[in-house]
C-alpha cells in the first residue's frame, strides 16, 4: 500500500465516522426520554406526598431540527398523564416563526406555569437568533420576577419565576419573592446555578434548564464528556442543596447544530415524596 492509498483510505474511513455520527446525531434529536422520577422533598406534607410536577424546558421551537418532534411528543405525553402541574424553565423559542406552534404545544398543557430564557431575548451566541417579544402565553402563566399562589390538595403552593434578563444582570432577588407560609415554594429559572445564589431553606423546589446535558458529549473515563457547557456543575437530574432540591432538564429541542449525541431530550414527570 502506498502512503498515497493509506491516506486516502484514511480520509474515507474520518468521513464515513463523522456522517455516521450526524445520522445518529439527528435521530437522537428527535429521540425523546419520557421518565417519572420519585423527589424526595424535606418537610413535605402528607396531603402534598404524591403530587405530579412535570418539567419540561428548552423547546427552541422555530429552529429546524428534530428537537420539535421531540416537544411534540413530550406535549403529548404529559397531556395524556394529567400532572397537578407542568413548568417550563425557558428557551421556548429560538426564532419567530415557532410562536404560533408554540402557544398550540401550550394550550394542550394543564395548570401549566412557565419562565423565559436567554434565547427568548436572543441573548445567546448563535448569530442567527430573534428575539420573540413574548409577553404572554396565553393559557399558561408567564412569571417573570413574579409569583402566584394556588391550592392543591387543600395546601398552598408557590410559583415563583425569574426574568432571565434581571438575573443575568445579578438584580433579581427570587428569595424575596418566596412566601414564608406557603406549604410548598417552587422557583422556576432558566439558569442552574441559581441554587448557589439562594439562602439556605428559601425554596422547597428549584427546577432549570439551559444546558442540553451537554448536547453533544464523547464517552469519557468518567463517563462523558460535554463539548459545550464544561465549566457547570449541575447538568441533569436531581440535586440536593441548602438552599432546597434543583431538578436540571436536559430540555428537548438543539440550538446551533440541530442534533445531540449522548444527550437524548427529555421530559420528566417529578412524583414529590415525603421525606421519610
Amino acid at each position: 500500500m502506498t502512503a498515497r492509498t493509506g491516506a486516502q483510505r484514511l480520509g474515507a474511513g474520518t468521513a464515513a465516522a463523522a456522517a455516521g455520527l450526524a445520522a445518529w446525531g439527528h435521530f437522537e434529536a428527535g429521540w425523546v426520554k419520557l421518565e417519572t422520577v420519585d423527589c424526595v422533598v424535606p418537610g413535605l406534607s402528607a396531603e402534598l406526598d404524591g403530587l405530579r410536577i412535570a418539567h419540561l424546558s428548552d423547546f427552541h421551537l422555530g429552529f429546524p431540527s428534530r428537537g420539535t418532534r421531540a416537544v411534540e411528543r413530550a406535549v403529548e405525553w404529559v397531556a395524556e398523564r394529567k400532572p397537578d402541574l407542568v413548568l417550563v424553565t425557558g428557551d421556548l423559542l429560538s426564532r419567530r416563526r415557532g410562536e404560533q406552534h408554540l402557544r398550540a404545544l401550550l394550550a394542550r398543557l394543564p395548570n401549566c406555569f412557565a419562565v423565559l430564557g436567554n434565547h427568548d431575548f436572543a441573548t445567546s451566541r448563535d448569530p442567527f437568533s430573534q428575539p420573540a417579544e413574548l409577553y404572554d402565553l396565553g393559557s399558561a402563566t408567564l412569571l417573570a420576577d413574579d409569583t402566584r399562589t394556588i391550592e392543591l390538595r387543600g395546601r398552598k403552593v408557590q410559583v415563583v419565576g425569574i426574568d432571565p434578563r434581571s438575573y443575568r444582570r445579578s438584580r433579581a432577588r427570587p428569595d424575596r419573592l418566596a412566601d414564608p407560609k406557603a406549604d410548598l415554594r417552587i422557583l422556576l429559572c432558566h439558569f442552574p446555578d441559581v441554587i448557589d445564589r439562594l439562602p439556605e431553606g428559601a425554596f422547597d423546589l428549584v427546577l432549570a434548564g439551559h444546558l442540553h446535558a451537554g448536547q453533544i458529549c464523547l464517552p469519557w473515563f468518567s463517563g462523558r464528556l460535554r463539548l459545550s457547557q464544561v465549566r457547570w456543575t449541575y447538568v441533569r437530574g436531581l440535586y440536593r442543596r441548602p438552599a432546597g432540591v434543583l431538578h436540571v432538564s436536559a430540555g428537548l429541542g438543539t440550538t446551533f447544530v440541530p442534533f445531540r449525541l449522548l444527550a437524548r431530550p427529555e421530559a420528566t414527570e417529578l412524583t414529590l415524596r415525603s421525606a421519610p
